[in-house]
């Protein structure tokens, strides 16, 4: 009896349901991968353009600029002659140099926005609240307890940039590296000497005060939503009402130029320039398989 040949006609039909059925399945798991892990990838992140959630694919490590006649670390002599300044990445908003990675000028680099949460939700008092060091972090770098200690100080509370655990959704840290103050292909530090200085909370920088990466959000310009693999100048945006906070499936908060832009001349945002620079591709997510 099991020699009985099948219909030609008939298996056709059977196998084809099996593969409609296993295609269905497949589709279905790798939507909700994307929906659910916010990236595809270990080398990738989310980001936000023109309302929609888009794709970032790193292709090299990032590079935080020193130029010859720059001195990042306060020490008195400028980074041609000052080669210990060499030996360490000094990743510093504010400070821009003039030239991106490539040698290109910078004002024609492209931009990338990272949205900073300069808030708390629930007015953190709790220094122990504050994320780690990564890995240990470097000499001196502020972390932990003393970071949130410092922070309550200077801000009056700990904000959800550098909280272990954010009360607000952030695309660094990604799903694939939830170690605070990491993101693939990310420098783990920065450098916040001269902003906290340009905001009037300390006086001009002797030396530098590197704190863990805090938490973040991207966006970049409407224009620059499918791009090729460049060099993007990081363009840290200090975000201070929770009301601006982007959802993650972009349908409220800052995810455009545009709203960020607002949010600045509404003085709920303040942007600034940097040293520091990431190279990778964008993608929309709704063209990403």
């Amino acid at each position: 009896m099991f020699d009985r040949e099948v219909p030609r006609g008939l298996c056709w039909r059977a196998c084809n349901v099996h593969l409609w059925l296993l295609f269905a399945v497949c589709s279905c798991l790798l939507s909700a991968s994307i929906t659910a892990s916010g990236q595809l990838a270990d080398n990738q992140t989310r980001g936000f353009g023109n309302n929609q959630n888009i794709i970032f694919t790193y292709l090299q490590n990032f590079d935080c600029v020193d130029q010859p006649t720059l001195d990042l670390n306060f020490n008195g002599r400028l980074a041609q002659s000052d080669p210990a300044e060499m030996q360490t990445p000094i990743c510093q908003p504010v400070t821009e140099p003039t030239q991106d990675p490539a040698g290109k000028n910078i004002a024609k680099t492209a931009h990338l926005y990272v949205l900073v949460p300069m808030f708390s939700t629930d007015n953190d008092q709790n220094a122990n609240d504050a994320m780690p060091c990564s890995n240990g972090g470097r000499p001196g770098e502020l972390c932990g307890a003393a970071l949130g200690a410092e922070l309550i100080k200077l801000f009056g509370f700990v904000p959800e940039a550098w909280k272990t655990h954010p009360r607000v959704p952030t695309q660094c840290p990604d799903p694939n590296h939830r170690v605070p103050g990491t993101c693939t292909m990310h420098a783990s530090s920065v450098d916040l000497s001269v902003t906290l200085h340009a905001l009037g909370k300390t006086g001009p920088p002797t030396a530098p005060i590197f704190l863990p990466t805090p938490n973040h959000d991207h966006v970049v310009d409407n224009g620059f939503l499918t791009t090729p693999p460049i060099w993007w100048e990081v363009r840290p945006v200090l975000v201070l009402d929770q009301s601006d906070w982007p959802d993650p499936d972009a349908n409220r908060g800052i995810t455009s130029s545009d709203k960020m832009d607002a949010a600045e001349a509404a003085g709920r945002a303040i942007e600034v320039g940097s040293n520091f620079f990431l190279f990778f591709k964008s993608e929309l997510l709704s063209h990403v398989h």
